[in-house]
């Protein structure tokens, strides 16, 4: 894996549960099919986007796991490592590598507000403990700022092994050029919050997107297109599944739901479930879910 090795989408894997909860691997092995049959080239799970605060950590490393085994090598597995104990979430990491995890990612612990210097402390130690791994960072702070250019800067010139940054915030476009400059584009960017900004970021260089998985095939298409310069046709196409994306994403447990609608739309589950509590949504919304996701599944069938 090169350092600038361009990645494209790589769609979180939602978490599939039996009706008593429990992890469904036969669901899960579908949804690593389904990312290879779009095109993906590399998948990230148990994310928040996969209710990874709803698993304990044998459940995390059990997803990790299947993911490896059933990819098979098809496809690139990113295993987050999250958890605001440094010593859970480097064994965790350990864990995942050892299971056969091609990237390591971890998010920046943002429970409580921490001085930058707790911050540098917990992921120096993290990003040491697995030396020789890729690892992706990933912040989202809705409280204040993402760690700064500076602080990446440093960190990467202290840890080789520090290859990409996903950072979720809105009106980044200025801080991604700034980051890019600095690291002499030697930190692959990634921009999150389900592809809204993709648009705005892809022509600045950045390494990819990392939004849910149902619609991440059409979202592949829509990041090369506008890699192209094919920019009507990139506008075209995103501008179809903006609405469902936007929706979707008012509210985190909202989005368990509606992805895992779309994918019973596009015949890879065969239920929504999420752990409890999830988001009981009401009849409004269950119908406009419904024609949004139609919506996508038409577009797709258009597209064939």
């Amino acid at each position: 894996m090169t350092e600038n090795e361009l990645f494209g989408v790589v769609p979180i894997i939602p978490t599939p549960f039996t009706e008593d909860e429990e992890i469904d691997e036969a669901a899960l092995r579908r949804l690593i099919d389904f990312a290879i049959a779009g095109g993906i080239r590399a998948v990230c799970l148990p994310a928040y986007a996969s209710e990874f605060y709803k698993l304990s950590d044998d459940e995390k490393l059990r997803v990790v796991k299947v993911a490896v085994e059933h990819a098979a090598g098809r496809i690139r597995i990113v295993a987050q490592s999250n958890s605001p104990s440094l010593k859970i979430a480097i064994r965790l990491a350990q864990a995942n590598v050892k299971a056969g995890a091609d990237v390591i990612s971890l998010a920046v612990p943002r429970i409580f507000g921490l001085p930058e210097e707790s911050i540098r402390e917990y992921l120096s130690a993290f990003l040491s403990s697995i030396p020789t791994t890729p690892v992706l960072v990933q912040d989202f702070n809705p409280g204040g700022a993402s760690i700064s250019v500076g602080f990446i800067k440093s960190l990467m010139e202290k840890h080789s092994n520090f290859k990409y940054l996903k950072l979720e915030e809105p009106l980044c476009a200025p801080k991604f050029e700034e980051i890019i400059k600095a690291t002499a584009g030697k930190v692959g960017l990634f921009e999150g919050w389900g592809g809204l900004y993709m648009l705005e970021l892809t022509p600045l260089g950045i390494a990819g997107v990392m939004p849910g998985l149902a619609v991440s095939d059409i979202l592949q298409k829509v990041f090369m297109l506008r890699r192209e310069g094919k920019n009507d046709e990139a506008f075209d196409l995103f501008e179809k599944v903006m609405p469902q994306i936007f929706f979707s994403l008012q509210n985190m447990e909202l989005f368990h739901y509606a992805e895992k609608e779309l994918l019973i739309a596009r015949e890879v589950l065969t239920n929504s479930i999420a752990r409890k509590a999830a988001y009981i949504p009401d009849p409004s919304s269950v119908k406009y879910i419904k024609e949004l996701n139609q919506r996508v599944v038409n577009l797709v069938k258009s597209l064939k």
